[in-house]
Parts: C-alpha cells; structure tokens; sequence
C-alpha cells in the first residue's frame, strides 16, 4: 500500500475545472475507499450520488476535491466476487485472477464454505488456490488431508504450508503462484490469513493501521477489504473472515456448470431441461448413485439450487 493518504473533510462538488483521473480502488470500509491514481498518490474518496456499490480493485474515473476525491465512475469490469442471500449482498473484490482459500487443520474449517468459494471461482472463471495452513499441527493432519482428497481429485491444487512454523517455505510455495496475479484471500476466521498477509507483505501491519485510520474516521478497524502490493509483482486483496457464504444471485443453469464433474454430464440427461435434483433418466444423479459423483458435492448443488429460489418476503 503506498504512502500519502489525504485528509477528513467532507467531499464538496467537483468543478468543471476539475480533471478527472483514473485510479484503483485499494480499501473499501461502508462509502469510504481509498484510490490509488496512476502515479501511486492515495486518496480517500467518496462516490457520487447513489451509485452502484464499488468494490475493492475496481477501476474508477475520480476527481480530486480538495484533499478528498469524488469517485464518478466505475470502469467495466472484468469480474465481480460477491457473497448474497435474498436480503442483501457483499462485494468482496473485482478484477482479480485467482482466488485463494485459506483453511487450516484446527480450528475445524467448514467444508460447505469451501465448496461454495470453489463454486464461486467456477462461475467467475477464476483460478482457486487451497491453502491448508497449520501443517505443524501433526496430529491434524492427516484428517483434513482425508477431508481434502475429493477437491484434489477434482483438479484443484491444494497447498500445504505452516505460515509461523515454516515461513520460508510458506513463501516458496506461495510466491510463484501469487507473482503477476490479482489474488483474492478468502477463508473463515482463526485460518491465518493475517499471518499469511504479514509474511508476504513486509510492511501490511502499518499499512493496514494508516488505512483503517483513514477508513473509519480515526477509529480503528479490521472489518475492511484491502489491497497490498506484493513485492515480486502482483495485487493480493485481503478481506475480512467470515462464517456464511450465500450465492443467491447465482442461478441454476449458472450453479450446474460450476461443479466440473457435472459439466462432461449435462448433455446425457433424458430431458434438456433437467434440474438435475428427482428427475427421471437424469445423468448427474445415475453418477451420484453410481458413486462417481460425490453425494455431498450434489447436495450443495441442491441447496444453492433451493437458496437461489428464495424470494423476498413482502
């Protein structure tokens, strides 16, 4: 995160005067970001009116207002990540290449998160990236390896590393996956993300203090997303732990191409407009009998499905 975060004022009209510049959203907490312009300047800055919701790592148009800026528009996107249920939804970041999900072997990490983060990665094209973090902790091992080896058979690389334990070669693993990439750092509470942002950013713990005094008006918070530099090359956005991970906004022809083990499936099925969850002749379901098709994937399918339906109760 570069120096020279601006002022605390309120944000005041933009003359006409008044260039517009382009710049990076690199924290975000409530309608205060930080943008940092082209030649590394950061700035707090507010949006305009009511515009859509901005996200860390967007591309923005701003416009400085005094010591402040005035964010006046988003630039198209190449993705957004974001968790939602029928009442509302949660940016997490945009424009990134791969997402990394942090578990450890204790405490206990929440296999339907992960199946869900995965089914996110699918549905943005994005790369995923396993963590397992705390290998030290021998004795737990070998059951999070066993809870594990359905995701590896899918394709997905899982990493096993121990950040405090083993530093160096934490960073080994890590830093040829993450250089020249804009990676997401997703994961429950308690996994490590902290200690994995300390390691591969030198200065992210007074970086992290300049912005949440930014951010939050002198007050201090880690409830923001925020994005560091790395210092092989590359962005790695990191955002606050959390415990639930809805994807409503995620509909069901979206949900059945992001379990790779049912794409080579969907044309086999008797009818082409098959749900895939108690439909006769259904080819997803002959696997999951058949054992070729894990049961627990299946009903994670079944419940995005279920979930993506709710309505908003009027």
């Amino acid at each position: 995160m570069k120096r020279g975060v601006k002022g605390k004022a309120s944000p005041v009209a933009v003359t006409a005067q008044q260039a517009r510049r382009h710049g990076r959203v690199t924290a975000a907490h409530g309608r205060h970001y930080l943008v940092e312009a082209d030649d590394g300047e950061t700035v707090l800055c507010f949006p305009r009116g009511k515009k859509s919701e901005i996200a860390v790592g967007d591309e923005v148009q701003w416009a400085r207002t005094g010591d402040q800026g005035v964010i006046e528009e988003i630039l198209p996107r190449r993705n957004l990540l974001y968790r939602s249920d029928q009442f509302k939804s949660k940016l997490f970041a945009a424009n990134i290449d791969q997402l990394v999900i942090m578990l450890a072997t204790e405490p206990y990490f929440s296999e339907d998160l992960l199946g869900r983060a995965l089914v996110a990665a699918e549905a943005n094209e994005l790369r995923p990236l396993i963590v397992l973090n705390k290998t030290d902790v021998t004795h737990a091992v070998p059951a999070a390896r066993e809870r594990l080896a359905p995701y590896r058979a899918l394709g997905y690389e899982v990493l096993e590393l121990s950040v405090r334990a083993d530093p160096k070669a934490a960073t080994a693993l890590l830093q040829p996956r993450l250089a020249h990439q804009a990676s997401l750092l997703l994961g429950q509470s308690g996994m490590g993300k902290s200690s994995l942002v300390n390691l591969l950013v030198p200065d992210a713990d007074a970086a992290t203090r300049e912005i949440s005094t930014v951010l939050n008006s002198g007050k201090h918070t880690t409830t923001f997303t925020r994005c560091f530099h790395l210092p092989e090359g590359g962005l790695l956005i990191d955002s606050p732990g959390f415990q639930e991970f809805g994807l409503h906004h995620l509909k069901e022809g979206a949900l059945e191409r992001a379990f790779p083990e049912f794409r080579p499936l969907l044309t086999g099925c008797r009818f082409y407009n098959c749900h895939h969850l108690k439909e006769p002749g259904c080819a997803i379901l002959e696997a999951v009998a058949a054992g070729r098709v894990s049961a627990q994937r299946h009903a994670l399918y079944a419940q995005l499905v279920h979930e993506s339906e709710q309505q908003i109760p009027y």
